[in-house]
């Protein structure tokens, strides 16, 4: 098994099957996790070739990711790709985080929406766009995309990284990942990708203001216990800065 996808799924029986099937066809090995819908999810991806995973009570987005990601693991998977239930990525899109993986192998290569911003809702993308620039700090480089959930992660890195997964942690763990990645030696590469919102669409498992919360509590502390690394700010943001305005685009050797 080369790649395997995950999609972890919570009342997404509208969706699922659709998703799920149009996944097959651009990677035979794929793993659901209905945590646990009380929708019908399960139940709406019967007599699809895949594996499905289920939790009794829900648990979170984080103890999906990670259940779905350790059982590809156990089957050989050399790469786990994750993408949501809700429709909100293009299965087809899979193989372009593909080719950049093999362009940039053992990143984590992320899909971005940011190419597209006028099609976010305004709130999403302010806090997409805050939360960008916390998780770039405390990962010491930038990314365009943090709230990206689909995503080509290596077997390597995540046979190595430990990250909470509880309840609480739910949003907060495809942050944490990147920024606990970074202290590995491991950066993402982005694939440009389609912003979806579609009209009548479900209304977001993200809370804005309570899971940003989190995600900003969370990358406050990895920066406090890094003395608020000033070098990452640097690396991430203010060295870019500099190169553009010099002459030359340079702006001293990189630290």
């Amino acid at each position: 098994m080369k790649f395997a996808v995950v999609i972890p799924a919570y009342n997404e029986a509208a969706t699922i099957r659709d998703v799920a099937t149009r996944a097959l066809a651009q990677c035979p090995h794929v793993i659901v996790v209905d945590d646990g819908s009380t929708d019908g999810t399960a139940g709406a991806v019967a007599g699809l070739p895949l594996t499905l995973l289920r939790h009794e009570t829900n648990q979170g987005k984080a103890a999906s990711l990670w259940d779905g990601m350790q059982r590809a693991l156990a089957h050989g998977a050399a790469a786990v790709i994750t993408l949501d239930a809700d429709g909100q990525h293009r299965p087809e899109d899979i193989p372009q985080l593909i080719e950049m993986s093999e362009r940039r192998p053992g990143e984590i290569i992320i899909g971005s929406r940011m190419a597209e911003k006028s099609a976010f809702p305004r709130r999403r993308l302010v806090a997409n766009q805050a939360a960008n620039f916390w998780i770039s700090w405390a990962s010491g480089y930038r990314i365009s995309d943090s709230q990206s959930g689909f995503r080509l992660y290596p077997a390597a890195l995540l046979q190595r990284i430990v990250v909470p997964h509880d309840h609480a942690h739910g949003f907060v763990f495809e942050s944490e990942i990147l920024i606990e990645a970074a202290r590995l030696g491991v950066h993402s590469a982005p694939v440009p990708i389609a912003a979806i919102y579609q009209p009548g669409a479900r209304a977001s498992h993200f809370r804005t203001v309570l899971d940003v919360l989190r995600i900003a509590r969370m990358v406050a502390w990895k920066l406090f216990v890094r003395g608020f690394y000033p070098q990452g700010l640097y690396r991430s943001f203010i060295r870019l800065r500099l190169r553009a305005l010099l002459p030359g685009g340079r702006a001293g050797r990189p630290t």
